[in-house]
C-alpha cells in the first residue's frame, strides 16, 4: 500500500512542479532560450511521471521547438475552415485545432 500512496503523491508533486515551470517560462517571455528550456523540462518530468498536460498548457508551445508561444511575436493565429491554426514563427511547426463544441465550451 504505500507504495501506492507514494506513486500518487509523486504525481501530485510532478503535476504541480510542472505547473510552476509553465509559469515561469510565461515570465521569461524575453528570454526565448529560457523560457523554451522551461517548457522542456516540464515536458520531460509529465512524460517520466507520466502525467497529462493540461490543454491549456500543450496549446502554449510549439511541439516541434518547444517554444512558449507569444501571439503577435513568435505565433500566427488563423481560423480557417473550421479550425485554428497555430504557426510558429521560430521554426515554422503548424498546429491544427478543430474548432468544434468541444473546443468552445473550454
Amino acid at each position: 500500500m504505500a507504495k501506492a500512496e507514494k506513486g500518487v503523491s509523486a504525481k501530485k508533486i510532478a503535476q504541480e512542479r510542472v505547473d510552476i515551470l509553465f509559469e515561469r517560462a510565461k515570465e521569461a517571455r524575453d528570454e526565448p532560450e529560457l523560457s523554451a528550456r522551461y517548457v522542456s523540462l516540464a515536458r520531460e518530468m509529465a512524460m517520466k511521471q507520466r502525467v497529462r498536460l493540461a490543454h491549456y498548457h500543450r496549446r502554449s508551445f510549439c511541439p516541434s521547438c518547444h517554444a512558449y508561444f507569444i501571439p503577435g511575436t513568435n505565433l500566427r493565429v488563423r481560423i480557417q475552415h473550421g479550425k485554428i491554426i497555430y504557426t510558429c514563427g521560430i521554426c515554422g511547426a503548424v498546429t491544427r485545432i478543430p474548432l468544434n463544441k468541444k473546443t468552445e465550451s473550454r
